[in-house]
């Protein structure tokens, strides 16, 4: 057989772009040992960020290799094939100008591996990027970082695959140390968990070979750690996911979306336990998790639960993003269109909110406007309307940007209809909670105030995230309320509180007054009148008076 060519590292496939739009499409493909997925992805060169189209996942188990040979088999090599021609048909279908495809431990570990790459490349004219370890790893990396927050912190990274473990050590900046262990769900369910369920002494065995193989890893990346950092565990992978699923169908209030789940060891030991205990058939009948994760979940578990316990780490965070994002991370990296992996983390959260406003006809300008007058009174009336310790201030930013997505589908009671859009609608870097907030903020800007039996109050549960809620709510309804032309008419906004203060009579409620000062005129030209806005806010002091018992004046300043 002569010679089989490397696979060039570009490992795209070529597309027509389409025509007559801004948006580029990019569709990755990753090529796993227990899974293939595909992501097609729409992404805004001007915002330098991407939001899913479509993602699919078929479980094809490449990683079941003839016992003798390690060769992949011909029916894994079928199942694969059937699997990646719909993805390219389905990839070609949207349009997208590249096909980005990645094959992992499964295929870089098989004697024929290379050969089933150049069919591939031949057959489907599919240009696969063999990934290494430590590759694997850095994609991984990229693909977390486009949908978590960072900020300054360090993060061990846990993506436990059908046949390779990756851990990686990073922070917003970069990754400071790329491991990758052979170890699996996959690999480890085909060599030491024949017996279901699993006996003690076999469980025990399992447990001392993944420690044993994941030590080194885990000392690589804590030497890496500088003095005093104790990073935060984020997992991603279906392990992971399953973990979640499972914990989170007992929760009184199960979340939409797992990512941003927090799941405790303890929590995780007391699933665990129980798991080792269900036939095959049991963990099949769990509704949160599907039956081939069910076949591979136990190993799976095990390994997750072992690092937790050689990290010392109490908590993980659940990712729903990894290598697919990463390979679309990469490819804006490698087409200019990102010009850094920090100013990508950096500036997630706004990219976000930008985004998820720009998909529903938000205008930006009238937008950033309320955003701004926001934030002046947020800034200005910290201990008289709030005493939020900081928190509070990028939510408010976030929901003021969005607060009107909600014309998008109806403008009557439109406030209701932003709170449903951005409950369902994607907020990378922000918490699960924080999304609540950011939702239920847009959502009380207008009419009523909270009330026990409305549902996006009902899902902030803790108390002090209602009264940030609450708080910045009342900021954002009384910003909102000075939009009330296209054009800019307020230059300014003052707070003073009464200078009555503890003096003023005692059936008289303490207040403050909000100046508004209108933009500079041209030379020669009168101040605008802000006699609208002034009207707009004075009717919002009922309410206020209601909520905090302050007195609301208004009234036009100078330019």
């Amino acid at each position: 057989m002569p010679p089989i060519p490397e696979p060039p590292s570009s490992a795209v496939a070529t597309v027509p772009a389409r025509a007559g739009t801004a948006e580029r499409r990019v569709a990755a493909i990753d090529i796993g040992t227990n899974s293939i997925h595909l992501l097609i992805a729409a992404i805004d060169p001007a915002l330098g960020s991407f939001s899913v189209v479509l993602a699919e996942k078929s479980t094809t188990r490449l990683g079941e290799r003839d016992p003798e040979t390690g060769d992949l088999t011909p029916d894994a090599i079928e199942r694969a094939f059937l699997t990646l021609r719909h993805c390219r048909d389905l990839a070609t279908s949207h349009g997208v100008e590249q096909i980005v495809t990645a094959a992992t431990s499964a295929v870089r570990e098989a004697p024929n591996g290379r050969v089933f790459l150049q069919a591939l490349q031949d057959q489907l004219g599919l240009v696969v990027d063999l990934v290494s370890g430590p590759e694997e790893a850095r994609l991984i990396y990229l693909g977390v970082l486009s949908g978590l927050s960072f900020g300054d912190a360090p993060y061990y990274i846990l993506d436990i695959g059908g046949g390779s473990t990756e851990l990686v050590l990073a922070d917003g900046r970069d990754s400071r140390a790329l491991t990758s262990t052979r170890i699996g769900a996959v690999r480890l369910q085909r060599e030491f968990c024949q017996e279901d369920p699993l006996p003690p002494e076999r469980r025990r065995f399992l447990e001392a070979y993944i420690q044993g193989a994941m030590d080194p890893a885990a000392a690589e990346v804590r030497r890496a750690l500088r003095p005093g950092e104790k990073p935060v565990l984020v997992a991603t992978s279906g392990t992971a996911m399953a973990m979640a699923a499972l914990a989170s169908a007992q929760d009184p209030t199960p979340p939409l979306k797992l990512d941003g789940y927090r799941l405790s060891r303890a929590r995780l030991d007391d699933i665990v336990e129980r798991l080792l205990l269900l036939t095959p058939e049991q963990r099949r009948a769990l509704t949160a998790i599907n039956e081939r994760r069910a076949e591979i979940i136990v190993p799976g578990a095990l390994i997750l639960q072992t690092t937790m316990e050689i990290l010392q780490v109490r908590e993980l965070v659940v990712c729903e993003r990894a290598l697919r994002e990463g390979l679309i991370v990469d490819w804006m990296l490698r087409n200019g269109l990102l010009v850094d992996r920090f100013s990508f983390q950096s500036s997630i959260r706004r990219r976000t909110v930008q985004h998820l406003a720009r998909t529903y006809g938000v205008d930006s300008d009238r937008a950033e406007r309320v955003a701004q007058h926001a934030l002046s009174l947020y800034d200005q009336t910290r201990g008289l309307l709030h005493d939020d310790d900081g928190e509070g201030r990028s939510l408010l930013w976030a929901a003021a940007q969005l607060h009107a997505c909600g014309k998008h589908v109806n403008i009557a009671a439109y406030h209701k209809h932003t709170w449903y859009l951005i409950r369902h609608g994607e907020l990378l870097g922000y918490s699960e909670a924080e999304h609540l907030m950011v939702a239920a903020i847009a959502r009380y800007h207008r009419r009523s105030l909270p009330k026990k039996r409305h549902e996006s109050w009902q899902l902030i549960e803790d108390r002090q995230r209602r009264q940030t809620v609450f708080a910045m709510a009342l900021l954002l309804r009384l910003a909102a309320s000075l939009d009330r032309r296209p054009a800019p008419g307020i230059g300014a906004i003052t707070v003073t509180p009464d200078a009555g203060g503890e003096n003023a009579p005692a059936d008289q409620p303490r207040g403050f007054t909000i100046s508004l000062h209108p933009v500079v005129s041209g030379a020669g030209e009168p101040p605008v009148d802000l006699g609208l806005e002034e009207w707009s806010l004075r009717s919002c002091a009922d309410l206020v008076l209601e909520a905090t018992g302050l007195r609301l004046s208004v009234r036009q300043g100078l330019a």
